[in-house]
């Protein structure tokens, strides 16, 4: 009896443990969340093409327009003047930028000017007699002839008897030889051929300066120029004396220039041309860092859309029934942060942000911004 009992209980604990088992099973299958579907949120706005004007955009650094490089021709000591020889000294036209000892050379031609003067002199009684009605231009001559001062040009001779007569002295080659003298001594003086300032000085007062060395840089600080390179295909656009507006690098600062030169070559490289932008400004300096804006033209039946929702291939993502597909565009302008777009419908839906991992025939919900404002009002 006692053994049947067991054998129940033993069947009893394992039925028990059965139905327990099983019935665990079940509310775990119960308890297990169902997955849901995920739609994302995307930004959208309609098309309406018009006119999207086009403004191209190109940097660069102002320089001077006019410039000097100074490059000395003689030799000898640099010799200190009414200004000193250094960057950002202004000089007025006309005015001595540097000098050059030559107390030496200018002796040697002080000789030559005296052996010219000897020689005329000396012939001046055979022009009395055999040439009289000459003489008089020949005295006037010595008498204005000034030792200090630039050699005359020598009076016109008229007939070929006074030709023979003065070159058979030796008078025609001793006066191109003084000139000569005379033009190499006002080398040992390098005036500044218009207003404005010395940028660079590479030698001091006291220096021997030896021919053929550069001595420093000079410019004209009123006019300046702004070299950008614009792309090829607006090249046409541009035309010589078109305004242009030119910004410095905080955009606080406003400058008008005028397109004065386009070069006509293009780079291989880069497929661009470099316009030069002419621009007068007190305020300016050279080195300057500009932006100018360049008018180009206006594109119709356009739109101009954020840089990153053009994807590859020319194409963007639009949205036709809650569902991402892709449609093909044309580029026809690139800036900085926008692009200028062609070739897509009025009223289509295009993605206005870009969203992660989006892809063809994806579902998804359009963000509605006239919602969220009345919510927020209610």
């Amino acid at each position: 009896m006692r053994k049947v009992i067991l054998s129940v209980l033993g069947v009893l604990l394992i039925v028990g443990g059965f139905l327990a088992a099983k019935a665990l099973m079940n509310n775990k299958k119960n308890t297990r969340p169902q997955k849901q579907k995920i739609v994302k949120t995307v930004f959208t706005e309609k098309v309406k093409n018009g006119i999207v004007p086009i403004v191209l955009k190109a940097n660069g650094n102002l320089r001077a327009k006019q410039r000097m490089e100074l490059y000395a021709e003689v030799q000898g000591v640099f010799k200190r003047g009414n200004k000193l020889f250094r960057t950002g000294q202004p000089y007025s036209a006309g005015e001595n930028i540097i000098r050059i000892d030559a107390s030496e050379y200018k002796a040697s031609v002080q000789s030559a000017k005296s052996n010219l003067y000897n020689q005329i002199t000396s012939v001046m009684p055979d022009l009395r007699l055999d040439y009289p009605d000459i003489f008089s231009k020949w005295q006037s001559y010595l008498a204005a002839f000034d030792m200090d001062k630039t050699t005359p040009i020598l009076p016109q001779m008229t007939s070929e008897k006074e030709k023979f007569f003065i070159s058979g002295r030796g008078i025609l080659t001793s006066y191109y030889n003084v000139k000569n003298l005379e033009q190499r001594l006002s080398k040992y003086r390098i005036s500044a051929p218009f207003n404005g300032v010395l940028t660079e000085a590479l030698v001091t007062e006291g220096t021997l300066i030896r021919g053929g060395q550069k001595l420093g840089e000079f410019i004209k600080t009123d006019v300046y120029e702004l070299e950008v390179a614009v792309p090829k295909t607006y090249s046409d656009l541009l035309m010589k004396g078109k305004k242009v507006d030119l910004n410095n690098l905080d955009n606080t600062i406003t400058y008008s220039g005028t397109v004065s030169r386009i070069n006509g070559s293009v780079n291989q490289s880069s497929q661009t041309i470099k316009v030069f932008i002419e621009v007068i400004d007190k305020g300016l300096k050279e080195g300057m860092y500009l932006e100018a804006q360049l008018n180009a033209r206006a594109e119709n039946q356009a739109i101009e859309v954020n840089r990153n929702m053009l994807l590859e291939n020319n194409q963007m993502f639009v949205v036709k029934d809650s569902i991402l597909d892709l449609i093909d565009v044309n580029p026809v302008y690139f800036s900085e942060k926008k692009v200028v777009v062609k070739d897509i419908p009025d009223g289509t839906v295009i993605m206005s942000k870009p969203l992660v991992g989006a892809f063809t025939g994806m579902e998804v919900k359009v963000f509605n911004d006239e919602k969220v404002k009345t919510d927020k009002t209610e």
